[in-house]
């Protein structure tokens, strides 16, 4: 479900609501420490808040994915070398799906769309 977000006041954090939510998402470590932040200081814009706590959520997905195959590669490593390495392939394409969703919920959030996505959105539409 996209609903979109009336433009224009500043958050709590001295920006414009669709920045704000654009810096949830922002890879390498920069959209969760932003969404953390967001999270527990932003009180006024629950546009804001609803995309850090997807962001988090969508963070935490992806936590348990790469400890997972880790888990997975140190299972199939144990059995045989080669059949680790066909785990790396798989890797790779969750890494750029992952990186293709984030730039995504970027794009939607700029935009001033309240994207959800399919499991964690209505969780984080939840906690808002």
């Amino acid at each position: 479900m996209a609903t979109s977000t009336p433009g224009g006041a500043k958050t709590n954090l001295g920006l414009e609501p669709n920045i704000a939510g654009l810096l949830c998402y922002v890879p390498c470590c920069v959209g969760l420490v932003f969404s953390v932040v967001a999270a527990i200081v932003e009180k006024q814009s629950r546009f804001v808040r609803f995309h850090a706590f997807q962001s988090l959520l969508v963070h935490a997905v992806a936590f348990v994915l790469w400890f997972g195959f880790i888990v997975l590669g140190m299972v199939l490593g144990a059995v045989s070398g080669l059949l680790s390495m066909i785990l790396i392939p798989v890797e790779i394409l969750v890494g750029v799906a992952f990186l293709a969703l984030t730039i995504l919920l970027m794009i939607k959030a700029h935009g001033g769309e309240e994207y959800e996505l399919p499991v964690v959105g209505p969780m984080a539409r939840q906690w808002v």
